[in-house]
């Protein structure tokens, strides 16, 4: 399981032109399920997310997580962070898990964010969104299980 994860100042999600998830204050998690990620991996990634400190205390240190500043958070499916462009010149997504896989999988860590306290809206699976993203430092960070 991959996640690409923003810390935000407003984020939202749009699908056929309506808006379908909004944040203020947060994180945007785009996460890419792979063919042997399963419950531990989802458990493990919202664990993570909830209390990885990247907020800014009041001396300007990163030593708040999303449950410390009470913000929100944004879960996107993103089979594109399983991409493999060593070779030629389109990507091949086949180490990306299948959608049926996949999906009840981003559901999980948006569920174990939830019960972790964070306040989760998702994307819409398989659908074309647009991601509006205003990125707070910037901060992004990478992770991977």
């Amino acid at each position: 399981m991959r996640a690409l994860i923003q810390r935000v100042t407003q984020a939202s999600v749009t699908v056929d032109s309506q808006t379908i998830s909004s944040i203020g204050h947060g994180l945007v998690v785009l996460l890419g399920v792979g063919h042997n990620d399963g419950e531990e991996q989802a458990r493990w990634m919202a664990e993570k997310i909830a209390t990885l400190r990247i907020f800014s205390d009041t001396e300007g240190k990163m030593n708040l997580s999303v449950l410390d500043v009470k913000g929100g958070a944004i879960v996107v499916s993103q089979f594109t962070l399983f991409a493999d462009a060593q070779k030629g010149r389109r990507p091949s997504y086949i180490d990306a898990a299948r959608p049926e896989v996949a999906a009840p999988l981003v559901e999980r860590v948006a569920q174990f964010l939830r019960e972790q306290g964070v306040p989760t809206q998702t994307g819409r699976f398989g659908a074309e969104m647009l991601v509006g993203i205003h990125n707070d430092g910037p901060v992004t960070i990478w992770l991977e299980k």
